[in-house]
């Protein structure tokens, strides 16, 4: 589960920018959730390689 606590941990690391942006409008954290996001994008798609390697691992044994 080392995978979905890094998942997790990144998406609360972005709540406060995520209101800062919204809520009080700093432009400057809207760059920093624009940034996370695309961190989060990067892992996820990193995450669907390692499950489907494993998922084609265990097929051919």
């Amino acid at each position: 589960m080392t995978r979905f606590e890094e998942i997790k941990n990144l998406v609360m690391s972005l709540e406060g920018d995520f209101d800062k942006f919204y809520d009080k409008k700093n432009q400057a954290a809207g760059t920093r959730v624009r940034k996370g996001m695309q961190d989060l994008k990067t892992m996820a798609q990193q995450i669907r390689a390692e499950v489907q390697d494993q998922k084609n691992a265990a097929t051919q044994k």
